[in-house]
């Protein structure tokens, strides 16, 4: 058995046949045990009398172990509950909260990268994740989605990287690259981002789970680091992509991703260095006079054959916050606001937009008007007005 496994492996992932009869005798074996391991649809490789149940093609197969912790998060089928939760929430307050939510987590976005962009760049990313699972997953689509993300490209080559890249800093004094994680070879990008599209066609005809499958393709996306430039926020878009195509996300949502990654930043941190830092040991490399990484020895394999069990564990999580906690804040929340909107507009002849600002300050205050807001946008308003205002915020925020 194991000697047959070997023997498709040798062949499959050399692309050669060894001098050797078919097995004629055994029964059919599948090439990942199911007990320990996430196996992907199986094709039956009569040569060997194996079972090819992969989860992925020979440029890009990643594996996920089966840990108590997803098996108990498959189990409580997170999708499901999304989507009955949603159900019961009137559709003005689903896009209400839908809008919200895309927002915050497009902002969320440049903020893990470090970035403050204007508001107007905030809302068109916001557009681009709202479109996520509209289009076919392709290579020219990632590279377009790398355009909007660096709408100024005079000082970055776009599309796939024509150099080595690498993520860390620079010695203040030379200049010298400090890699904490070095990206794939050039040569190899166009092998591992096909190996990456075909091993997503290949689970998406199949039940692969839906959070496994954007962790394999999401995580594998950055882990290659495949542009120049914009590589973290196309790798969070991929998260919405998945979800939104394979009908785990309530249609009309996204769910807010990066907004919880952001909450969550430094465990995020630790996930992607728990792949890169072992890496570092097995690639050489040389400075080059631009001050970027040249790799020297043959690194393919590090990206497309990666154990992604920890990645998963943790995206995991982070839906199963959105699920259970970020998306009941929000439209319950959005019900709070209503309340009290009405009793303000009842009790008060003032115009929505500064009802909007009045609310909102009372959030950031605790439920208390500043006395810079008494002075200032609400001096019109009497000490008993406020009062009962801040009564009722009470009563209905607790």
């Amino acid at each position: 058995m194991y000697s047959r496994k070997l023997w498709f492996l040798w062949e499959w992932l050399r692309e050669k046949q060894l001098d050797i009869e078919d097995a004629k005798t055994g029964n059919f074996v599948p090439l990942v045990n199911s007990k320990l391991q996430y196996e992907g649809k199986s094709y039956p490789s009569k040569r060997h009398r194996v079972r090819n149940n992969l989860p992925g093609t020979r440029n890009f197969c990643p594996l996920i172990r089966k840990t108590k912790k997803l098996e108990q998060y498959i189990g409580k089928k997170l999708s499901k509950t999304a989507i009955e939760n949603i159900s019961q929430t009137h559709p003005d307050l689903l896009s209400r909260a839908a809008a919200f939510l895309l927002l915050k987590d497009s902002k969320a976005s440049y903020t893990i990268e470090g970035e403050t962009p204007s508001h107007s760049r905030i809302e068109r990313w916001g557009r681009i994740i709202g479109e996520a699972g509209q289009r076919k997953l392709s290579l020219p689509e990632l590279e377009y989605l790398q355009q909007l993300v660096i709408s100024d490209n005079r000082f970055m080559e776009p599309g796939l990287r024509m150099e080595g890249g690498f993520v860390g800093e620079h010695d203040r004094a030379t200049g010298m690259p400090m890699p904490d994680h070095i990206s794939a070879r050039p040569d190899d990008l166009r092998a591992l981002m096909a190996g990456l599209i075909e091993t997503y066609e290949l689970l998406c005809n199949d039940d692969f789970d839906a959070v496994l499958m954007a962790t394999l393709i999401a995580f594998g996306f950055v882990f290659i680091h495949p542009f120049e430039d914009g590589n973290g926020r196309v790798h969070r878009y991929l998260f919405h992509h998945v979800l939104a195509e394979q009908g785990f996300v309530p249609k009309g949502l996204i769910f807010p991703v990066s907004a919880v990654i952001l909450e969550r930043i430094y465990e995020y941190r630790k996930i992607v260095e728990h792949f890169s830092k072992p890496r570092l040991d097995l690639i050489e490399w040389r400075p080059t006079e631009k001050n970027n990484v040249e790799v020297l020895n043959e690194t393919i394999d590090l990206y497309r054959y990666f154990d992604a069990t920890k990645q998963a564990e943790f995206f995991f999580e982070c839906v199963g916050e959105t699920v259970n906690k970020t998306l009941p804040h929000e439209v319950n929340y959005l019900i709070k606001y209503d309340l009290l909107n009405e009793f303000i507009k009842n009790y008060v002849d003032m115009p929505d937009k500064l009802v909007d600002l009045l609310i909102r300050f009372l959030n950031q205050n605790n439920g208390k008007l500043s006395k810079q807001a008494k002075e200032r946008e609400f001096e019109k308003l009497t000490d008993r007005e406020i009062q009962a205002i801040q009564q009722k915020y009470a009563e209905i925020f607790g």
